[in-house]
């Protein structure tokens, strides 16, 4: 059975109330709680959602679906599940999963949107003055917990405005940003150069990154100036060269090597980024010593 350690909900009259406060109509709070989901469990919702919720891992690991797309959501890591998606969590069977989640609305949200449905890993940072996500939850909790008047409501909706942005803007700012991008492109990138010899797809690259498929795409684009296929293929070429340059494998055995099924394709992907065929990249230092 899930266990609601601390769980709070705004009464939808208040709800309501707050969509017609223009201090805090942009963004504000529907409900917030930390969760137990036991080994094996699931946790879902019987229709669409009806507001944005955001989900922070703290322990343990989950598998997430969100709309027909499914991920893994470790610890120190979260995402956001968009208004009217279809969403199931099922923790790990190696142990519990501990959640610390929160439901919001708001006219600013579809701005905010491009950021979500995205699983991201939580850097620590000891120059981040907001590492302690935690801390901002009990805020939440503890105002929640002294009644939903007026004031105390917006002061609430404040909080949380800050606290969502801790985790949608942390990753792109500061130490934060240069850690995460440069330790996810030297993952991938490692990854590919120790599969050389096999057909990789975007899919599995992204599970690699701990990214969706297609911000995974996106980022690794922005950081390498490569979409990550294209990368590999480039690495693919390189070696191949090496291949050519130093050893006396034919040219359909290095084909095979670099997880090519049909030397041909090799040859027209070779020709494509090097401007000649491998035939005549191996032989090119034989016919410049024989012009001379």
């Amino acid at each position: 059975m899930i266990r609601k350690i601390r769980y709070f909900q705004v009464p939808e009259p208040l709800i309501d109330e707050q969509q017609q406060n223009p201090v805090v109509s942009d963004l504000y709070l529907c409900e917030t709680g930390e969760l137990v989901i036991p080994a094996g469990e699931k946790w879902e919702f019987p229709a669409t959602c009806t507001f944005h919720l955001l989900i922070y891992c703290t322990k343990g690991k989950a598998r997430i679906f969100i709309s027909g797309e499914r991920t893994t959501l470790p610890g120190d890591h979260f995402c956001v599940v968009p208004e009217l998606s279809e969403f199931q969590l099922c923790a790990d069977q190696t142990g519990d999963c501990h959640l610390l989640v929160a439901g919001f609305r708001g006219a600013k949200t579809n701005l905010l949107s491009k950021n979500f449905s995205v699983v991201r890993q939580l850097l620590p940072s000891v120059s981040n003055l907001v590492a302690n996500r935690a801390m901002l939850f009990d805020e939440l909790f503890n105002n929640l917990s002294r009644g939903f008047h007026n004031e105390n409501l917006e002061y609430i909706h404040f909080c949380f405005g800050h606290l969502l942005a801790t985790f949608l803007y942390a990753h792109k700012t500061g130490n934060e940003a240069d850690n995460e991008a440069s330790l996810m492109v030297k993952r991938v990138t490692g990854f590919l150069e120790q599969n050389l010899d096999k057909k990789l797809t975007l899919k599995q690259l992204s599970q690699v990154a701990g990214y969706s498929p297609t911000y995974f795409a996106t980022l690794f684009s922005n950081l390498t100036g490569y979409p990550p296929l294209s990368y590999f293929s480039h690495l693919k070429i390189l070696k191949a060269c090496e291949f050519l340059d130093y050893t006396s494998l034919k040219i359909k055995e290095i084909s095979f090597r670099l997880g090519y099924s049909d030397p041909y394709y090799f040859t027209r992907d070779f020709n494509k980024r090097m401007g000649l065929s491998p035939r005549q990249y191996r032989n090119r230092v034989t016919t410049k010593l024989s012009s001379r």
